[in-house]
């Protein structure tokens, strides 16, 4: 049942991005669609669908994949069942870094926003562990909570100071404070790709270790886990993932969250099969929004960080509230 699962998944996805190439401000047949890849002739339809559509759809999806797999290993490894990327402050870390190489340091090209998101994302993760951890307890899903949202608030004045202090920055920086897919072409998902790639191989390769590390590190060690090794590269995983998809998408919040709760209700709390199906329908999520976006005002179109935000903040609470009576 479960690889039934995946399979169909898997088609949803595919309708999904097919919706996403046809349908916007300006609707396109599904022939011309079929058209622009197997006989392509260079008019305005083919060049919206390719320039355009395509390497939207395909941006939505791999971002939407490499921060609900986030979420989940995130999850696992702090205990916590609202960590994310975005509620521990990674991409607001990874966007900051953006902000600040781009608009103080003149830093631009492909390759060197990916690596400033890494290692923005590197740094913010890196804080907020060590003061999660500080403490004769250790590491708690309470004290790793109050950690990332200082380090989010930390980094979101940080990046409002940089803003007041050069009006110029602002429409610069803009995509960088919401998240959005819009605009974007195949060479920024190329530079990024690599790294998502490895993140998402580490996380996998981990699913098995994951399981362990789910019964507490307790229990964990009594098995012959070397939870710090775990650990170590559960945060790689999601510095690659989380760090890839700031840098070519902004900080896009709440899919870590929705997804990997979603999944563990549907089929259990196996991460052999969570990864798997968390990277099919976070990637179905995001595409969706993504879609979705383009209807609230058109003509004009809501970032899709908005959108996630609408969807996310109810399922928050909610998970909150969960986490709370139990």
């Amino acid at each position: 049942m479960k690889v039934i699962g995946l399979v169909f998944s898997a088609l949803v996805l595919a309708i999904a991005v097919l919706c996403s190439i046809a349908f916007g401000v300006t609707d396109i047949p599904l022939r011309a669609v079929w058209n622009s890849f197997v006989h392509y002739d260079g008019n305005t339809q083919h060049l919206i669908i390719r320039t355009t559509r395509v390497p939207r759809a395909l941006i939505a999806a791999s971002v939407g994949a490499c921060l609900a797999v986030a979420g989940a290993v995130m999850q696992v490894m702090t205990r916590n069942p609202i960590a994310s990327p975005s509620t521990l402050g990674v991409n607001s870390g990874a966007a900051f870094f953006i902000i600040l190489a781009s608009g103080w340091l003149g830093v631009s090209g492909l390759q060197a926003f990916t690596w400033v998101a890494l290692i923005g994302a590197a740094i913010s993760g890196g804080i907020v562990f060590f003061l999660g951890s500080i403490g004769r307890d250790g590491m708690t899903p309470v004290k790793i909570t109050l950690a990332g949202a200082a380090m989010a608030a930390f980094f979101a004045s940080l990046t409002q100071g940089l803003m007041l202090s050069d009006g110029k920055m602002f429409d610069q920086v803009l995509v960088w404070l919401v998240g959005s897919v819009a605009g974007r072409d195949l060479p920024q998902l190329q530079a990024v790709w690599p790294y998502m790639g490895v993140g998402m191989a580490v996380a996998l390769l981990l699913a098995r270790h994951l399981n362990v590390l789910a019964m507490g590190d307790d229990v964990a060690q009594g098995l012959g886990q070397r939870t710090g090794h775990i650990k170590l590269f559960s945060a790689v995983a999601v510095i690659l993932l989380a760090g890839g998809s700031v840098a070519v998408a902004g900080p896009i919040a709440f899919v870590g969250i929705i997804i990997p709760h979603i999944v563990r209700y549907w089929i259990g709390t196996d991460y052999r099969w969570i990864l798997p199906y968390c990277a099919i329908l976070g990637a179905v999520l995001l595409v969706s929004a993504d879609l979705g976006s383009r209807y609230i005002a058109m003509p004009k179109e809501v970032p899709v960080g908005v959108m996630t935000a609408i969807l996310g903040v109810p399922f928050f609470v909610y998970i909150a509230r969960k986490g709370r009576r139990t």
